[in-house]
């Protein structure tokens, strides 16, 4: 490791850190990033997980908030390569009588095709899409005084509803089933407050700019990402797993994309102990287990809106995708467990060879579950698309464990760094004045346990990176982007 001085380091590249070190290497500082593993990118992989020409995402897959980020879209990653495809239908919800709900961009025909809930939708969805470039800076940011009050607060008032608050107000199983398998995104029980919220804000971004996905896999948004930065100046080491401060080099300010786990772990004994307290009882979430296939043809699926989709959400109904999370928050490993499903190589031909496919898909499951979900998931696809299994020949799985051991941030197999229920939504990872200021002076995190919590979207190491400017450096940090 450099034994050189540098204003900041950052420790992880996941979307995060590199957001975090791209944003003090703009502001003119020397910024040393760290990664543990010999590659880059935290979450953002991809890897030949199954067979030889199969290029499969290690973690996330589709990208909705990637193309959202405002602070992603300041950056000129085009030029190092990142192209994203945009499937027609951003997400298609089968059922078992062989018909699916869809989300396309157009708001009108989403709405539509939804019958007896046009109207319904359009009502809970129109002011959104309409506001959402003016209240997204102020929705993926830590809790603030808005820039537009109102339209904020209209979002507000949906989103911090139960989903199934928002469920009851659809008459059809299209609407409620549909709903509900966005508000699944959250990994908690749908009868939770907030968790509407993410319902809303994935329906939002659909109707915006759709659900893309970046040709040639996951890698090539981090690959994008660390070109930007090295090509501003800054500075790059892999194998560097850190498991104490006094392992990094002088700095001024230190950023981790790091959970509280991590966190308690590399710097608890420079921590104060109420802040150390905080960080003990930080609560993660459901897990997932997660399957990768190679296929010899697309898979089957009965309804043909599907072959459209990019994303598939397998649960049925409302009902059933509402019980099956309830159950899995409650420990139990549900026999038909809501299922996300992508399928890059329909739109993305460089994803395997010619005339093959690949897909991927998980469930969600308790906190460090060492349950295999593989014949459980498999059922669920087989039962909206029979004859799936015969177009298998390979498969790779990851239960909890593994997760965790390929990103440790992964605790448990929790993929968004912490649960997002309303306790932890504001005050991840504990109730501070600035939630990316730990006890620890220069010191700060800025991973997915801040503000706004999962996704690769970036803005907690932007916002973190924000506040060390200010702190540290006394530097002006006034926002890098405009709505």
């Amino acid at each position: 490791m450099s034994d050189s001085t540098f204003d900041a380091v950052v420790v992880g590249s996941g979307p995060n850190g590199l957001a975090a070190a791209i944003t003090l290497q703009q502001a003119g500082l020397s910024v040393l990033l760290l990664e543990g593993k010999n590659e880059l990118g935290g979450g953002l992989r991809t890897a030949a997980l199954t067979l030889p020409g199969f290029h499969h995402d290690i973690c996330s897959a589709i990208h909705p908030l990637a193309v959202a980020s405002p602070f992603f879209q300041t950056l000129p990653l085009a030029q190092y390569g990142l192209e994203y495809l945009t499937p027609p239908v951003a997400a298609a919800h089968p059922f078992d009588n062989g018909t699916a709900a869809t989300v396309v961009n157009s708001l009108a025909a989403t709405a539509l095709a939804l019958g007896p809930d046009a109207d319904a939708y359009q009502r809970l969805l129109a002011p959104l899409v309409a506001d959402w470039p003016d209240i997204v800076n102020d929705v993926l940011a830590p809790l603030h005084f808005p820039s537009h009050p109102v339209k904020m607060a209209r979002f507000g008032l949906s989103a911090l509803l139960p989903a199934t608050a928002l469920i009851r107000r659809f008459q059809g199983e299209q609407a409620k089933g549909l709903f509900a398998g966005m508000a699944a995104h959250a990994i908690q029980p749908l009868s939770n407050l907030t968790t509407s919220a993410i319902g809303l804000v994935l329906l939002a971004t659909a109707h915006r700019r759709g659900w893309p996905l970046p040709k040639g896999g996951s890698q090539q948004i981090a690959d994008a990402l660390v070109a930007h930065f090295k090509a501003l100046g800054g500075r790059v080491e892999t194998g560097s797993f850190i498991h104490s401060m006094a392992q990094l080099p002088p700095a001024r300010a230190i950023l981790l994309d790091v959970t509280p786990a991590q966190l308690l772990q590399i710097a608890g004994h420079r921590l104060s102990r109420i802040y150390q307290w905080q960080l003990q009882r930080y609560r993660y979430g459901m897990g997932v287990f997660k399957i990768d296939w190679a296929l010899d043809a697309p898979i089957p699926f009965t309804a043909p809106e599907c072959a459209e989709a990019g994303t598939l959400h397998l649960g049925n109904t409302g009902a059933e995708i509402v019980a099956s999370e309830q159950a899995t928050a409650h420990g139990q490993h549900p026999a038909r467990p809501f299922v996300l499903l992508a399928q890059p190589s329909r739109f993305d031909a460089t994803r395997a060879p010619a005339g093959r496919h690949t897909a991927w898909a998980y469930c969600h499951v308790p906190n460090g579950s060492r349950v295999d979900m593989t014949e459980a998931i498999e059922r669920q696809v087989e039962r909206f698309a029979p004859g799936f299994r015969e177009r298998i020949i390979g498969r790779h799985t990851f239960d909890t464990a593994q997760i965790e051991q390929h990103n440790p941030n992964y605790v448990g197999g929790d993929i968004n760094g912490g649960r997002l229920d309303i306790t932890q939504l504001f005050t991840r990872p504990a109730l501070r004045a600035s939630p990316y200021r730990t006890s620890q002076a220069g010191l700060y995190l800025c991973s997915s346990a801040t503000p706004p919590g999962g996704g690769v979207h970036g803005m907690c190491g932007y916002h973190a990176a924000r506040r060390a400017l200010r702190d540290v450096f006394r530097l002006p940090a006034a926002p890098l982007y405009s709505a």
